[in-house]
This record gives C-alpha cells, structure tokens and sequence, in this order.
C-alpha cells in the first residue's frame, strides 16, 4: 500500500452522506470532492477486487446500490470503509480518494468501457465466487 507523496493534500473534512451515497472529501488544496460510494466499491484497492497483478482484476457489478455502513480511520494516511455488500478490504490512502474525486469522469467513463467489453450490465449481480485461493484475504 502506498502513503502519501510528499506535500500532497490532507483531508480537512469527511462525511459520509447516506442518503445521496457520496463520499464528501474537502482537501488541504481547497479542493471538494464527491465521490459516490459505487466509485469507490467498484474501484476498491483492495486485492479482491484488484486482484495480485494486472490482468487478475475482478469486475464489480451490482453496486450502484451499495452504502457505507462505517468508515475507520487507518493512521493518518487512509480510511477504510465497511460496504453494505459485506466488502471492508479496501485501504483508501488519502492520495487515493483525490484521485478519485479528481478522475470521476474519466473513472465512469472506463467502467462503462470494461462493461461493454465485458457485456455485462452495470446492475448484473456479481458471480458468484470460485475458484479464488490466494489466502491473502478473507471473503
């Protein structure tokens, strides 16, 4: 997991609004983001959706629905949110979430491509697992 570049922006203040499903990160730089929770569970760091090297990455769909039922605080460098699908792995470092609220558009944009190439439905239901027995992480 990387840490923060040197004289990257902090978060100065995060909510969590349930109801629209955003992610609302105000940075040191004075930037304001909106990350909406789908983003981030469809982008999670983590290896069960990433995977343990390019090409392993998992497909998420079925998440548009998805909620933040807790968000724990990882040092001063990350949080980790706890999804209402279950899912907690994910390590979102501060440089992440910029990226995020940064890249919305170009983030969007890429998962609609991955489905289409996928010929999945953004709303499908995830598979179900199989086969996956790295051990790294648990389900």
């Amino acid at each position: 997991m990387a840490g923060l570049q040197p004289g990257s922006p902090t978060p100065e203040d995060i909510v969590v609004h349930q109801k629209a499903r955003v992610l609302e990160v105000a940075f040191s730089d004075g930037a304001r983001f909106r990350i909406p929770f789908e983003l981030m569970r469809v982008y999670s760091p983590s290896a069960e959706v990433r995977g343990h090297g390019p090409g392993q990455e998992t497909l998420q769909t079925g998440k548009r629905e998805v909620g933040v039922t807790g968000l724990a605080a990882v040092g001063n460098y990350a949080v980790q949110p706890s999804f209402s699908d279950g899912h907690d792995t994910g390590i979102f470092s501060w440089d992440y979430l910029y990226f995020l609220g940064a890249q919305q558009q170009q983030l969007w944009d890429d998962y609609a491509a991955k489905l289409a190439a996928a010929g999945v439905d953004r709303d499908a239901p995830m598979p179900e697992k199989g086969g996956h027995a790295c051990g790294g992480h648990s389900h």
